[in-house]
């Protein structure tokens, strides 16, 4: 049974579109100094090293992890192996504004991932508020002009984020499902240590096909260590513990709902550190999407 959206839940959940938003502009930031493979195993590494302490007893053979491997290679690939790789590919040919909108689908792959796949009843309350948040998204996309739509052009980063979304939503419902052993639950730095064991299994092949078949180079520096100091503490450690908790304590559909606030605070991000101003039909999305949250909480609460 989910809980309803109390001040503190809804806390927990802007956290991870804050620092996810942030990953974008990084990641973006950062695509001449590092391939996009690359940098998603430098990341994963370096969080591994930091949850080391608090997780190695994950690592020891008689763990619980290794009878329940079949599942942590999966969570590995979706969220570790392929999530993040994919957003920073997608960064070499799109804006971050353009990837976090794209990415903003999420509470449409929540709802269908969640019918298809997991027997989850999708309610109109909750396809009204999958389809006001939509709408923001569409309002910041065209920057408030409808017309703008028409001539809209993907990019292949644009596909990239999105079938990035899709393995986020699987990922999530995964989450939401009680199949961990006992050892694991209600450890976050255990939950995740059993996930980026497998997962940098995956970045590494990634990042080494990347160095195999394509020009791939490091420039290394100051720049490229704070970035990475960044996107492996805040996107990669905290968003995921507080995504997760999210998801556990409200259900991934609505936490997916709250993932649609990352292009906004993208547009924030991108104002505060590239010169660009929020403009008014932000304020217009902001409250589609925020519209789209109320709606589907009214729904939580019946």
């Amino acid at each position: 049974m989910h809980q309803p959206l109390s001040a503190a839940n809804v806390v927990i959940l802007i956290i991870p579109p804050l620092l996810w938003a942030g990953n974008a502009v990084v990641g973006r930031w950062v695509n001449d100094l590092v391939p996009p493979m690359t940098l998603n195993l430098l990341r994963w590494v370096l969080a591994f090293l930091i949850l080391l302490p608090l997780a190695w007893p994950v690592l020891r053979p008689g763990s619980a992890v290794w009878p329940a491997w079949r599942r942590y290679a999966l969570l590995g690939l979706l969220a570790i192996g392929l999530y993040n790789a994919l957003q920073y590919l997608a960064l070499q040919t799109s804006t971050p504004m353009n990837v976090t909108l794209v990415a903003a689908s999420s509470p449409v792959w929540m709802l269908g991932v969640g019918w298809l796949g997991f027997g989850q009843r999708v309610s109109p309350r909750q396809l009204l508020g999958a389809a006001l948040s939509i709408a923001g998204v569409a309002v910041v996309l065209s920057h408030g002009d409808p017309a703008q739509l028409a001539a809209l052009r993907l990019v292949p980063g644009d596909l990239y984020v999105l079938i990035a979304t899709a393995s986020w939503a699987v990922y999530s419902w995964m989450l939401s499902q009680p199949r961990d052993p006992p050892a694991l639950r209600g450890d976050w730095a255990a939950f995740l240590m059993a996930q980026l064991v497998f997962g940098l299994g995956w970045a590494g092949l990634f990042a080494a096909a990347e160095w195999t078949f394509t020009p791939a180079a490091i420039h290394w520096g100051w720049p490229l260590a704070l970035a990475l100091a960044y996107v492996a503490i805040g996107p990669a450690i905290i968003s995921y513990r507080c995504f997760a908790l999210g998801v556990q304590r409200v259900g991934p559909a609505m936490a997916g709902f709250f993932g649609n606030l990352t292009p906004l605070f993208a547009a924030l991000l991108s104002a505060a550190f590239l010169g660009e101003p929020p403009r008014l039909y932000h304020g217009l999305a902001f409250a589609l999407i925020v519209g789209g949250i109320v709606v589907s909480v009214r729904r939580n609460r019946v």
